[in-house]
């Protein structure tokens, strides 16, 4: 998503490489060394613009957004790109619809699907709005505005909601995902909420709060949220297994913050490398992944011993992962390295623990 500003002496959260207009591109992976606590390790350019995942179990396909155009230059492209999760090759791209007011692109950034509806959810961060797209046909099916600075997306199936953060007006929005109405809107006077984890099992929403360093936590039964502290600069969270602890990606310190929920406070900052800005838990064997995007790696993190287990060297400014139940996990870039100047996804199978 665009730029976020904070203090001086933090780097920029969405910091982009340069990437010219690129076209689709076969892929042509390129297996890498990878540590011991990793299978394997395969990256193939895609697209320019590259900013999120989200995978599809009930279509066995990777879902990534893509836009070209760093503010204040208009966006000269936007798609929503879906791959074989596999071979890496891509399948069908859609280019994202234009606003009937003005004409500009509504540029998709965060994402995630829901397989109960068949559908694609994202944020339109310049647009100040999510949307809604079909998973089998990959048609743009609606827009809610309202949203400011729509950063993350997350799909709780077992309630049909979808949250989404508003950067820009410190909120967390909750939408009805059949009828797409707004439902629910919890805001906390100047925060700004970035990344976003949901524990079905509960309802409870987390929200990375990067201006203020602590999660934003939300629960289905009270309207006032609990603020906890974490980290400097948080822009990504996750969530173990059983919901009790939060990790959340650092970027003003290069750590990775493991947070009790229930005492309130971290319990271990681990270290994994500059710039630390998404993060994603295995929730078979509760290993984290941390992306860090000045250091141009992926740091795989035992967070009991409070231990990096592995680095994974990505090219330049990797910006998001996710990691499926089978211990499959993407990294998407934007280091406009490809033949063409594409960024590149690189997929990484996580060792059996």
């Amino acid at each position: 998503m665009p730029t976020l500003t904070r203090r001086v002496h933090r780097a920029a959260a969405g910091a982009v490489a340069l990437a010219a207009a690129g076209v689709l591109a076969p892929a042509a992976p390129a297996a890498a060394a990878a540590p011991a606590s990793v299978t394997s390790v395969t990256s193939a350019p895609l697209v320019a613009g590259l900013y999120q995942s989200a995978y599809s179990e009930r279509n066995d396909a990777l879902w990534a957004t893509a836009s070209v155009g760093q503010p204040p230059a208009a966006v000269t492209r936007s798609r929503l790109v879906r791959l074989d999760p596999d071979t890496l090759e891509v399948e069908a791209a859609y280019d994202a619809p234009r606003d009937p007011g003005d004409g500009t692109i509504e540029a998709v950034y965060g994402i995630d699907v829901d397989d109960e509806h068949n559908t694609v959810w994202v944020t339109n961060t310049r647009d100040d709005s999510v949307a809604v797209y079909s998973q089998r046909t990959g048609r743009h099916l609606a827009t809610v505005p309202g949203v400011a600075h729509a950063r993350e997306v997350v799909v709780d199936e077992k309630r049909d909601l979808v949250w989404a953060t508003a950067y820009g007006s410190g909120s967390v929005v909750a939408f009805d995902s059949r009828t797409y109405e707004e439902v629910r809107r919890v805001t906390v006077e100047g925060a700004g909420p970035t990344g976003l984890a949901v524990d079905e099992r509960t309802g409870a929403v987390h929200a990375a709060d990067f201006t203020h360093d602590r999660v934003i936590r939300i629960t289905p039964r009270s309207d006032v949220p609990r603020l906890i502290p974490t980290g400097d600069g948080p822009l990504s969270v996750s969530l173990s297994t059983d919901g009790r602890t939060a990790y959340t990606a650092d970027q003003g310190a290069g750590t990775v913050s493991v947070v009790d929920l229930r005492a309130g406070e971290v319990t271990r900052s681990i270290p994994t490398g500059e710039g630390a800005k998404s993060v994603a838990t295995h929730p078979r064997s509760g290993q984290v992944l941390v992306v860090n995007r000045l250091a141009g790696s992926v740091s795989v993190v035992a967070p009991r011993t409070g231990t990096v287990t592995g680095t994974v060297v990505t090219a330049a400014l990797p910006n998001h992962v996710q990691v499926r139940d089978d211990g499959t996990a993407y990294v998407l870039d934007k280091s406009a390295s490809g033949p063409d100047g594409e960024d590149r996804v690189t997929r990484i199978v996580l060792a059996a623990r």
